[in-house]
């Protein structure tokens, strides 16, 4: 079973939005959340969907699945106080979801709408091969690591990747790792790839497309935008 696990809690605070949290900031006409369930909802292989959204948009967010025919989605739940407490959340409802059967989780941003279907199949196909995938794209300009002691570290761009996201797992291993997190106090893991890493799970990636970047500020939403609009024209004109 392949269930997707889209977390979108965040208020969009970097966004600057002041009607709505950016996840319901809408593209002619469609809220970024649904451009991003529509990936899901529409792959052959995503047997289910769960959600975890600010509390207060719960209804909207429900009109809007209706309004646009999102037919996978199988529960949304309230989000958390950290964005690891909301994956969480988002997590158990894939337990049940699941229902005692053998799942493999997605958990992606609901802001992050431009991944492919193949980056979908890709990250099946690579759980069920090695236990985990992490979506990666290159790293394309030098970045500088910061040590304790003051000094600097600068890893080889060409050993470099950034991990954005789906990040997939068996759901046993993640939601076992969060439980364990959960039980030593820890809330503030930035993503689960470090929380999986950080408990000695040994993690896959795979390279995904350039493009998928997360929406958290207007040139974001510009990006997004224009995106949009040459996958219109490809359709348009074959392109």
């Amino acid at each position: 079973m392949n269930i997707a696990a889209i977390f979108a809690g965040g208020s969009g605070v970097r966004m600057h939005t002041k009607s709505r949290p950016k996840q319901f900031l809408e593209l002619n006409g469609k809220p970024i959340i649904i451009y991003t369930l529509e990936l899901f909802d529409n792959h052959p292989q995503v047997d289910a969907i769960v959600v975890a959204c600010i509390d207060s948009w719960i209804p909207f967010l429900k009109k809007m699945i209706r309004k646009f025919e999102i037919t996978k989605v199988v529960e949304i739940v309230p989000g958390g106080e950290t964005g690891q407490d909301s994956i969480y959340n988002a997590l158990q409802a894939a337990e049940r979801a699941a229902d005692g059967k053998d799942a493999t989780v997605m958990i992606h941003d609901g802001v992050r709408p431009l991944i492919t279907e193949q980056t979908i199949t890709d990250n099946i196909n690579t759980v069920e091969e090695f236990g985990s995938c992490i979506t990666c794209v290159p790293a394309t300009e030098t970045f500088v690591v910061s040590q304790a002691d003051g000094s600097l570290e600068i890893p080889s761009r060409a050993n470099s990747l950034i991990a954005r996201a789906p990040q997939s797992f068996h759901l046993s291993d993640i939601i076992t790792a969060h439980r364990r997190a959960i039980c030593e106090g820890k809330h503030d893991f930035i993503d689960s790839c470090t929380m999986m890493s950080h408990y000695g799970y040994t993690l896959k990636t795979i390279i995904g497309p350039m493009e998928n970047i997360k929406i958290t500020t207007p040139t974001d939403f510009f990006i997004f935008r224009a995106m949009v609009e040459v996958h219109e024209n490809q359709q348009i004109f074959g392109l």
